[in-house]
This record gives C-alpha cells, sequence and structure tokens, in this order.
C-alpha cells in the first residue's frame, strides 16, 4: 500500500555526472526552478510517481564534497541534513567511480538512507572495464543501481529501491573481509560490521569519545557519529552548533587524516570491484606525460586552438560561401516579389535591407559556429579540457587568479553568461568579483561573426591569424587585469584548483550532438529575436530623423547620435559615426555589430564576396584602413558585454554601482587598448 506521505528525495552528486539529467527523465515538464532564500545557487523540484506513492525530488548543486567551503556545498549539506529529506540518490559517473565515491562515504555517514545511482555505465563498457555490482554494495552497505539517465533505463528499480530504504537508519549488510584488523580491534564493539567506512583506531577512540560528550550534551542528536567527524575534522559550523570539550581528544584538525583514510578504502573498493581499470589508466598515463607536463602542456594547448581556428575558417568558409549565394537568392526573390506587388519602397527596404540583410548576414556565419563548438565539444568530451585548467592551474595562482577561475575563464569562450555563472564555483568573494570582471575579456562565439567579417576583408588570408590573435589577447588581458588588481589590493589567490583528470576517452555522438545544437539552437534563437528587432531598430533610425522619413542619411537620428560622439572615438580609429552606432547596437548582442553595419553603410547581403568589396571600398573613401579595422576588432572584444551578461552579471554582484563599474571599466580597457593597437599600428606601417 502506498503511503499518504509524500516521500522527499534529493538528488546529489559530483558535477557532470548525469544527475540533472537523470533528474529531468523522471520530473519531464513537472519542474520548477529558483533559487535557493538568500543565495544565488539554483534550485531545482519536481514530482513524480511509483506505484501510487508520490515522489518529491530535489536537484541539488553538483559538488565534490559536503565540506562547506563554496556556497554550492553549504547549501546542499544543509539541505541534504534538514528533515526535508528523507531519501538521498547519489548520482555517480560509474566511468569516474573513484572520484564519485569521496561524497559517496561522506553521505553515508550521515546515517540517512543513501542510494547510489550509477550512471554512465554505457561509457565502463565503452572502455572495456566492467563493475562488480554484487562486490559493490557488499562493501558500501547500500543499494547500488545501475541506470542510464540518457536511455532512461533502471528508473523503475531506483524508485523501488527508494521506497524500500525510506524511513531504514541502519545499513544493508557489510562484507568487508577485513578478518585481521577486526582481530586487532580493541574497540568495544565491531565497527566493520557497523560502518562502511572504519579508521585507523587512534580515530575511531576519538569518535567513540566524542560520541560519549555529544550524547552527554545532547541525547536527541541524530547521526552523532557524522558530528564526532565533523567535531575531529574541526568543522566551524559543527563546532558553533555543538560545542564539546574536544582538549586531549582534537587538540588540532584531524580533517587530512580522515580524508587520507577514505581515499585508502576507495583504492580498496576499486580494486575489487572494477575491472580492467589498470591497462586503460596506463595509456592515460603515457599521454599526459606530454599532454600535462609543465613545459610542453602549454604549447601543445595554444596548437591544438591553432588547429581549431585552422578548421574554423577553412571548413567554415567554404560551406559559409554556400550560405551566402542562398542568402541573395532568397534577397532577391523576396525583393522581386514585393516590388512586383506594388509594396511601398519604404517597407520594401525595411524588409530586404533591413530584416533580411541584417539576420541573413547573422546566419551566414553559421558554419564558422557550427565548427568550432564541434571542435570544443570534441575536445571537452575526450577529456582535454581538464587538462587544460589543470595546466593553466600554477600560471592562474602566480597572477593572482584562484585557480578554480580557469574554468570560468574556459566557458567563455562559448558564452559569458554561463560563465559569469560558474564563478559561484569560488569561495571567497574577492576571487569571484576579479573572475567576473575579467571573463567578458574573453572572446565569446558571439564576437566571432565580427572577427570573420572584418578579417576577411582586410587581411585576406591572414584572417584566421588575425581572429587567433584576438582570442590570445583576451586571455593576456584578463591574466593582466588580475594581476594588476591582485598587487592593488594585495590580495592573492585563496584558492588552488581541485579537479579530476579524468580518463581519456572516444567523444559520445550524442553527447556531442546534445553539446553544439544547444549552442546553436541559441545562436539561431539570437538571431529570431534580438538581432531581429536590433536589425529593425537599426533600419529605424538610419531611415528616420527629427522630421520623419528621411532620404539623406546625414540627416537620419544614427548620424546625429554617432556624430555627437566621435570625438570621444577619433582618438582611436574608430571616429566614424556608423561604426559608433555599430558599437551601441552591439550592447545588445555583438552579433548585431555585423547586421548594422549592413544597414549603416547601406550593403545587401554584406557577408558575400560582393558585399564585402563594396564595404572596403566604402570604408577605404572614408580612410579606413586595417589597422582602423584591427582597432575595431580589439575594441568588440574588450569592451561592455551584451545586456545578458550585464543582467547576469548583477545577478551575481547583487549591486547595481559595481555592474556599472565593471561596465566603465570594461568600456575604458577597451579604449586603450584599442588606442595602442591604432597608433602602433600607424607607426609601424
Amino acid at each position: 500500500m502506498p503511503n499518504s506521505k509524500t516521500v522527499n528525495v534529493g538528488f546529489i552528486g559530483n558535477p557532470n555526472c548525469g544527475k540533472t539529467t537523470l533528474f529531468n527523465a523522471y520530473t519531464g515538464a513537472n519542474l520548477k526552478v529558483a533559487n535557493w532564500p538568500g543565495v544565488t545557487v539554483e534550485k531545482k523540484e519536481g514530482m513524480t510517481e511509483y506505484e501510487g506513492q508520490k515522489i518529491k525530488l530535489t536537484d541539488l548543486p553538483g559538488i565534490y564534497s559536503l565540506t562547506s567551503y563554496t556556497m554550492e556545498e553549504t547549501v546542499s549539506r544543509e539541505c541534504i541534513m534538514s528533515s526535508d529529506i528523507d531519501v538521498i540518490i547519489d548520482v555517480a559517473d560509474a566511468s569516474s567511480l573513484e572520484r564519485n565515491l569521496y561524497l559517496t562515504l561522506q553521505l553515508i555517514e550521515l546515517g540517512k538512507p543513501v542510494i547510489l545511482a550509477l550512471n554512465m555505465m554505457d561509457i565502463v563498457e565503452e572502455r572495456g572495464m566492467e563493475i562488480d555490482l554484487h562486490r559493490l554494495p557488499e562493501m558500501l552497505g547500500i543499494p547500488c543501481i545501475p541506470v542510464s539517465a540518457r536511455k532512461k533505463t533502471g528508473l523503475s528499480i531506483l524508485l523501488h529501491a527508494v521506497l524500500h530504504h525510506e524511513g531504514l537508519t541502519g545499513q544493508d549488510p557489510l562484507i568487508h573481509h577485513h578478518a585481521e584488523k577486526e582481530q586487532q580491534s580493541s574497540h568495544r564493539h565491531n565497527h566493520h560490521n557497523e560502518y562502511a567506512m572504519v579508521y585507523d583506531d587512534m580515530i575511531e577512540d576519538k569518535i567513540d569519545i566524542l560520541i560519549d560528550r555529544l550524547t552527554a550534551e545532547n541525547p536527541d542528536l541524530p547521526n552523532k557519529r557524522w558530528h564526532a567527524i565533523k567535531l575531529l575534522e574541526h568543522d566551524e559550523t559543527v563546532m558553533k552548533q555543538h560545542p564539546v570539550d574536544l582538549s586531549g581528544i582534537a587538540d588540532r584538525s584531524y580533517e587530512k587524516d580522515i580524508i587520507n583514510q577514505k581515499y585508502d578504502f576507495i583504492e580498496e573498493i576499486i580494486q575489487e570491484v572494477l575491472v580492467n581499470k589498470d591497462a586503460k589508466a596506463a595509456s592515460t598515463d603515457r599521454i599526459d606525460r606530454y599532454m600535462t607536463d609543465k613545459y610542453l602542456g602549454l604549447p601543445i594547448f595554444l596548437a591544438i586552438m591553432a588547429f581549431v581556428f585552422f578548421v574554423t575558417f577553412t571548413v567554415g568558409d567554404w560551406m559559409k560561401g554556400y550560405f551566402e549565394l542562398g542568402l541573395v537568392w532568397f534577397s532577391d526573390l523576396v525583393s522581386g516579389a514585393l516590388s512586383s506587388a506594388g509594396t511601398n519602397p519604404l517597407l520594401q527596404s525595411l524588409v530586404v535591407d533591413g530584416i533580411i540583410s541584417g539576420v541573413g548576414g547573422i546566419l551566414t556565419f553559421l558554419p564558422n559556429i557550427f565548427i568550432l563548438f564541434l571542435a570544443l565539444a570534441f575536445l571537452e568530451d575526450s577529456g582535454y579540457m581538464s587538462r587544460v585548467a589543470y595546466v593553466m592551474d600554477d600560471l592562474m595562482g602566480h597572477l593572482g587568479l584562484s585557480g578554480r577561475a580557469f574554468i570560468p575563464l574556459l566557458l567563455g569562450f562559448g558564452c559569458s553568461v554561463p560563465a559569469v555563472m560558474a564563478s559561484r564555483a569560488l569561495e571567497h568573494p574577492k576571487d569571484r568579483l576579479k573572475t567576473i570582471l575579467v571573463t567578458p575579456f574573453m572572446s565569446c562565439s558571439a564576437r566571432l561573426p565580427i572577427y570573420v567579417l572584418f578579417s576577411s576583408m582586410f587581411f585576406g588570408k591572414y584572417k584566421m591569424l588575425v581572429c587567433y590573435s584576438l582570442y590570445l589577447l583576451g586571455i593576456v588581458v584578463a591574466i593582466a587585469v588580475s594581476f594588476i588588481v591582485s598587487k592593488l589590493d594585495g590580495s592573492k589567490a585563496e584558492q588552488t584548483l581541485l579537479i579530476e583528470l579524468p580518463e581519456y576517452k572516444s567523444p559520445n555522438a550524442h553527447t556531442i550532438f546534445i553539446y553544439v545544437w544547444e549552442k546553436v539552437k541559441d545562436y539561431l534563437s539570437k538571431a529570431g529575436t534580438v538581432i531581429f528587432i536590433a536589425s529593425i531598430v537599426m533600419w529605424g533610425i538610419m531611415n528616420l530623423g527629427p522630421h520623419g522619413v528621411v532620404s539623406d542619411i546625414s540627416e537620419s537620428f544614427g548620424s546625429i547620435i554617432g556624430k555627437a560622439i566621435e570625438p570621444v572615438f577619433a582618438p582611436v580609429g574608430l571616429g566614424y559615426w556608423q561604426i559608433i552606432v555599430a558599437l551601441i547596437s552591439g550592447i545588445a548582442a555583438k552579433e548585431v555589430v555585423v547586421s548594422s553595419c549592413s544597414v549603416l553603410f547601406g550593403i545587401a547581403n554584406i557577408t558575400t564576396a560582393a558585399g564585402m568589396s563594396s564595404m572596403v571600398e566604402v570604408l577605404g573613401s572614408m580612410g579606413f584602413t586595417a589597422i582602423n579595422a584591427y582597432a575595431l576588432m580589439v575594441f568588440c572584444l574588450l569592451y561592455v558585454p551584451c545586456m545578458a551578461t550585464m543582467a547576469t552579471i548583477h545577478r551575481e554582484v547583487g549591486k547595481m554601482r559595481i555592474t556599472i563599474a565593471f561596465a566603465a571599466f570594461q568600456l575604458v580597457t577597451a579604449w586603450v587598448f584599442a588606442f595602442l593597437v591604432y597608433h602602433i599600428g600607424l607607426l609601424l606601417f
């Protein structure tokens, strides 16, 4: 008979273990997303049902441990320990079992029912390994259920285990084969029959004494063993909530001892339950001798990224040519149809010169965007990107940034919004603020159309090198700014990077498809919304003035706005009102700069060979050269990020004055670097 009470289940696991995919497989559309009270960490809740029993699911932030260092760890720990959660589902990436089991052992010690969901079993099989699903639950004392979030297999069995273990406080039978340790132990009871994780006699003696002291102070305290372990670790929260006399028992923190002994037990588990691991690990180690080498790691990364850009431009431009032909054909078709229908010339101009030219011009860059994301997805899923973060960790620390900050910076190559949000993983406020400040300097995908257009027009066969230099410049500026800020405020990197280096694997086609499709879909949605609206607005300010519709573009609102700001941009080689208006429009979305140039300079199909030739001719007549073009690209790289990023920054920092200060700093930085590029270019060329 189903219980009338709703069973509350908490989903917890390491980042990228497939936890949210599994959660979504249960909840479907019945999903509610909000922030946890008082913090910016996202909270997801949903309902499901199994054999008539209602089950409420809570998807907790991805964490590596229950030690409260980061905001995510604090939120997850408080939720898991509260009465709001009846059963814990620990989602583990079965292909990285060794790393995932540390959190599992911590969860088991909480004394609540824990179910281990072994996700990504298909990857384990792909690597030629096997997991002994009989031995693993014997050693952990909890159910271990193989599931596939992607294929939606094992879901019913997992919920069956949840309902079977709901309300149980003891562990399942344990078989450790620790007969020698049991005989040598002098404890008053056999810990090896009671607990999955058993420490050495010294630690266990201290735990027993602290349990007695906790019982004397608070007899009704649940999870006394867990609290005792945390007191030995000098956990600030537990010491504050349950102050007991630690003299003679925990005069120092035993956290490192406890961590080391947990990993000793994990190694024992892995040796017993994971088959054929050593051969795969050996091949990974051979590759990492070069990929993570102190001297070769960074040059290899730069060489790989150079190859990515080579493919992005060679193959991407070939595909882009067909998109351009399609755009010309469609533009001519619509123009002819509107002319035949006797459409008002103004409306015809809006549709053809405004909407089709603006939105269509952006869509022609889709092949370049697609190939770039395809390459990044391949590198990520193969396990290489973790190596990049590892290689950069030491350098980041010397330059005043936390090692963890490199993760948001890497994400910035895709989109600044999730990159800024990823700064939450940094514990210390100063580290978070520095990372948020410099993350927008990474070249997001939205800037790529600007680079491709202007480098193709002015740098010909060197366009790939020019674009590559901009990506490198973004990294250099971000690192330089963080170093200067650290020197000014006297702060140092507060946190080193702890990151798993997974074994190399063949990228999963489905995973890559999902990653690339999400990025392409986001790009297309921008083209259909922000860029569509921006193209109409641009057409409006170019064809309307204080006295209505204008035939002379110099009398338009755009001209008035741009000319008013020209003196500010003239020293950096951008003193052209059309360019200035395009840059202003780029605050909505960086891709809009390209569509705005099409409208502002009155050039249809600007991304085609004919369109670029016309653009070069028009710009050349104004005195705009390759030096100006490079200064423009540098300015676009560094100036105020898009509105979506600014809104995210405001949400993360919580204060409008800081958000405005960040935007002003980025604008000044862009102006300074564009000024240097322009004037050095004039001196050299």
